[in-house]
This record gives structure tokens, sequence and C-alpha cells, in this order.
């Protein structure tokens, strides 16, 4: 929860280094683990890890024999910060949103700004990095080492843009704010799907981007966009833990203040222009928020929303919701004909939730046989052990239709 937060307020008092905080944290934390049983937990962990990572790059830059030059200007932060008050500490605001605006400079590719800033600020694994980019481990590992290395050398500063930058940045800052959410709106791996300290933080730095910056229309789309999302939350699972598709949820437990919120920044949003990407998914999220029980979801409107995102941003998962999209609003076989067409696309033939749309577009069309093999394939592919318990379930529906028909 964290580490992040942590890491971003070391790199500023070690002069902009992120190899040596993100390891004076990690033995903060390998510090904790040893004292922490021992000792029991201190009043302010955070402040106890902040102060603990602090000493620990001291430690190393004077064990390297370069402390003075190393930290220059910044020696007497590093050497008087005690990280007590960290908790309580207004500057740590500005330190991740000195760390998010580092790595999304424009000398990085986009897909490097948004990995780094996972990585980094957030604590997301490379691994959960990897799948939310579709790629494998190692890739992604290789692309955040040349990332860190591309920000020494050019010197990057590790500071709030002026306003005149800040635009140029705005598209990955929000992009890696909408990944985290996602991360924890949907966890990739573990026993839950859904993480509340990662959508959490997200929409609490989405908050801050929109204070940033006032008069710029995506950030509000894009809280909407989170807060939406995250109301259906405690209506997600069940008592036992599992999953609980859309349209059987129970919609009184849905956090209608949140919505109530999220709709006028959404308005305010399409009405300054022309509507951006999280404008658009936002108002698929608001009429879902909307409809009072799930047969009354315009899902023709939704799938035209879908296409103008399509058009906007062709990539194989908007694709993929398009077609699930269809499917509902014109029938199964409509969503199936778009998903056929996507079936050549490598990063879909790993992806769990292409075979289990697939599925259920083949179980509504009676399709059993073809959805039993989808449901089976989704199995083998998804990591994440709320949705494979309902795979598994759905599976076990389809064979025991079958059985029926035969008997």
């Amino acid at each position: 929860m964290h580490s992040g937060a942590i890491v971003a307020r070391v790199i500023r008092l070690a002069g902009g280094d992120f190899g040596l905080a993100e390891e004076a944290v990690q033995d903060a934390f390998s510090a904790a683990l040893v004292q922490w049983p021992l000792e029991g937990v201190p009043a302010q962990p955070r402040a106890w890890l902040a102060r603990t990572a602090r000493n620990k790059a001291i430690d190393r830059l004077r064990r390297q024999a370069r402390f003075e030059v190393k930290l220059g200007d910044d020696a007497p932060d590093l050497a008087a910060d005690s990280g007590e008050a960290y908790a309580e500490d207004a500057n740590a605001i500005d330190d991740q949103l000195r760390l998010i605006f580092t790595c999304c400079h424009p000398a990085l590719n986009l897909e490097a700004q948004v990995a780094l800033t996972l990585r980094t600020l957030c604590g997301l694994t490379t691994d959960e990095i990897a799948r939310a980019f579709l790629v494998e481990p190692v890739t992604m590992a290789q692309r955040l080492v040349r990332a860190k290395t591309k920000i020494k050398v050019a010197a990057i500063p590790y500071i709030v843009p002026g306003r005149e930058e800040l635009d140029e940045r705005l598209e990955a800052v929000l992009a890696v704010v909408y990944l985290v959410f996602n991360e924890g709106y949907a966890a990739t791996t573990g026993d839950t799907l859904l993480r509340g300290e990662l959508c959490g933080e997200a929409i609490r730095l989405g908050r801050l981007i929109e204070r940033l910056m006032p008069d710029r229309p995506e950030p509000l789309a894009l809280v909407a966009l989170m807060l939406l999302h995250d109301s259906r939350s405690a209506a997600r699972f069940d008592l036992e833990g599992d999953v609980v598709l859309l349209e059987d949820q129970d919609r009184s437990r849905w956090n209608h203040a949140q919505i109530a919120e999220a709709l006028p920044r959404l308005e305010s949003a399409l009405r300054a222009g022309v509507a951006s990407s999280f404008a658009i998914q936002a108002a698929i999220a608001a009429l879902h928020a909307r409809a009072r029980t799930a047969a009354e979801t315009d899902w023709q409107q939704i799938a035209l929303l879908y296409e103008e995102l399509l058009r906007r941003s062709a990539t194989p998962v908007v694709a993929l919701n398009h077609a699930a999209a269809l499917g509902m609003a014109e029938g199964p076989a409509r969503g199936l004909e778009l998903l056929d067409q996507l079936a050549s696309d490598a990063a879909m033939q790993s992806y769990h939730l292409y075979f289990a749309a697939r599925a259920d577009l083949l179980r509504r069309a009676g399709r059993f046989h073809e959805a039993q093999a989808s449901y089976a394939q989704a199995l083998t592919l998804v990591r994440n052990e709320p949705e494979r318990r309902y795979l598994a379930k759905r599976l076990a529906e389809m064979v025991a239709t079958l059985e029926a028909e035969r008997s």
C-alpha cells in the first residue's frame, strides 16, 4: 500500500536516483520483516518505513564513497529528513506527482511511461504490468530497465512540469492512473479479483490531476469513469467471494452517492467539446448505472459508443468489448461474427476474457458443445482465483446441460 509513495519520497531526497530509491525501500521492507515480528508494528508504520528507507539510502551512498557528490544540494534534505511526520506530510502528494510526471516524460515512449509508473509509483509487479500490456514478463522487465536507464542518461528532472509541458504528458499520466484502477478493479492474479487499495489510490490520483488541471475535461472524465465502475464493487461478489456478473448484481448495493458524484463530472466533460476516450467509456458506464434493471440496459447505445471508441482506438480489447455489446444488442450470432474476426490475433489467443466472452455468447445461442470448449480454454488461461471459480462453474453447467440433453 505504501511502497510507491515512499519510493517517490526517497527519489526526491536522493536527487532523482530511481535505482537507489527502489533498493533502499526494499531494504526497509526487509528490515520490517525482521524487526516488526519481534518489536511489534510501529504506531506509524509508513513513517517508520520512510525513515528507514532514507537511512538505507544514506548507508548505500556512503558505502559507495560518493555521498556528497551524489546528493549535491539535496544532501541536507536526505540527512535531516526524519520521516516521522510522513503520514501527514503534504509534500508526499507532490512527491507522487513529481514521480508520475518524471516517468511520463516525452523522452520515453508512451508504453514505457505507463509501465514505469505502474512499477515505481504503484508497486505493481512486472508480471502484473506484462499482463496489462499482453506481453511476456521478460519483455516487460527489459522495457522497464531501458526506461530507467534513459531517465538517468537523459538527466530527466524530477519535477512537476510547468503548464506549458503538462498538456503533452497528460495522456500518459491519465493512462497510468486508469491502468492502476483496472488492476485494482480486476486483479491479474491472486485470490481476490478486487484490490480496493489500488482503486482508491487511482481515484485519489485522478482527483489530484483534476485540481492540477481544472480547465481540462479529460481528468474529469477519467474520475467519473472510475467512480462509476467503483460504485459497483460491493455487488460484484457474493458472500463466498464468487463473481456476480453485472446482469445479476443487486443494484441496491451499488454506491449511488458515487454515481451521483460521477454523473455531473461526465456531463461537464462532454460539454467541453470533443469527447475523450475516457468520456466515451464513462458514458458507457453511466448507461449501466442509470438502468434500474439489467433488462432496461440500452445495449444498442452501448454498442454505438463502443463503435466510436473503436474508431479512435482500434485495439483488440476494445474490439472484444464492441463484439460483446453487439452480441447483447443484436443477438449472440452478431457478436460471435465479430469475435471470429479477432481469432487470429495473437494477444487474444492468450487472453482468457476473449474465450470467456465467446463462451458466454455461445451459451446464449444454445451452442453448448462449443461453449463448453471455450470455457475450458478460458480456464487454462485465467490466473485469478474468483474468475477461475466462475469459469469452472459455467463449464460444469455446460457439462450438465449436455448430459441432460443426451438423457
